[in-house]
């Protein structure tokens, strides 16, 4: 647990230290759209360059409160006034910036992308509500299933037979306890298409760190909570989940009717040894 927590915090200084980064370069891009054509303007119209001035000192202006919003709501962990705005431009705006930056700096892209999901993770559940067991999708990637497995659980999950050879066993027992929403994606298009059709409002997704991030900026506005698939065996090949961080996410975002006389997780991974077993 102690190693996890400091992982977060690494995390969680990596995106921190690049978003101020960023802030600082899309200021200073905007400071020079003033300053650049600055002498030429004037032989326009004599306010031209003061008029654009007013209008960059704005958008400066705008950018910083964004940062700062993000920056109070990331370091006290509470819901401020436009959180989903902040998370909005988490998402559309500073990662993309955070990678070309953290490229042109030699970080590596894989840990912007953590550090982002980490980061996410903790706007979601700042300015998430409390939601019915309907209206959650645990939302999985399709190596999670056996690579043995000739069942097709993409358009069915309830073709899995149960035999507790790969996770997904254990999932439809979660399925099962909590009442909420299941399904297993092939991909980006397929993951959309089953959100339109089950139009939660909510997405719980296991995957990896590239599909997770994009993922997450897909579905924006609506809310994803991350979890890292794990994946002893190499990238899409019978991956595992934390059934912890499952059962946790689930007793935050659930109503608490809904969650009487269910305990939370005990700390085992849903594995191919117990996938059945929770």
């Amino acid at each position: 647990m102690t190693h996890t927590r400091s992982i977060r915090k690494a995390r969680k200084r990596l995106f921190i230290g690049l978003i101020s980064g960023t802030c600082f370069v899309v200021c200073l891009l905007l400071a020079a759209l003033w300053f650049v054509p600055y002498l030429g303007l004037a032989n326009i119209h004599p306010a031209a360059s003061w008029l654009l001035g007013a209008l960059v000192v704005g958008l400066i202006g705008f950018v910083s409160v964004a940062y700062w919003g993000l920056f109070l709501n990331i370091v006290t962990k509470r819901h401020l006034p436009g959180a989903n705005r902040f998370r909005g431009l988490t998402v559309k705006l500073f990662l993309p910036v955070m990678v070309l930056l953290g490229r042109l700096l030699g970080v590596d892209k894989e840990a912007i992308m953590l550090s982002f999901i980490s980061v996410n993770n903790e706007l979601v559940q700042a300015e998430a509500d409390r939601y019915r067991p309907e209206d959650v999708l645990l939302l999985m990637p399709h190596c999670l299933q056996s690579s043995k497995c000739d069942r097709r659980l993409t358009y069915d999950i309830n073709n899995c037979k149960r035999c507790g050879l790969c996770p997904i066993a254990g999932l439809l027992d979660l399925h099962d306890a909590y009442g909420v929403n299941l399904a297993i994606a092939t991909g980006g298009t397929i993951a959309r298409r089953i959100v339109v059709q089950m139009r939660p409002r909510l997405i719980i997704a296991v995957a990896c760190y590239r599909d997770l991030a994009s993922g997450i900026q897909d579905a924006y506005p609506l809310p994803v909570f991350g979890v890292l698939n794990e994946r002893p065996h190499g990238p899409c090949l019978d991956t595992l989940v934390d059934h912890t961080q499952l059962v946790t996410a689930l007793h935050r975002f659930l109503l608490p009717e809904f969650l009487e006389g269910k305990a939370p997780g005990t700390g085992r991974t849903i594995s191919t040894a117990q996938g059945a077993s929770l």
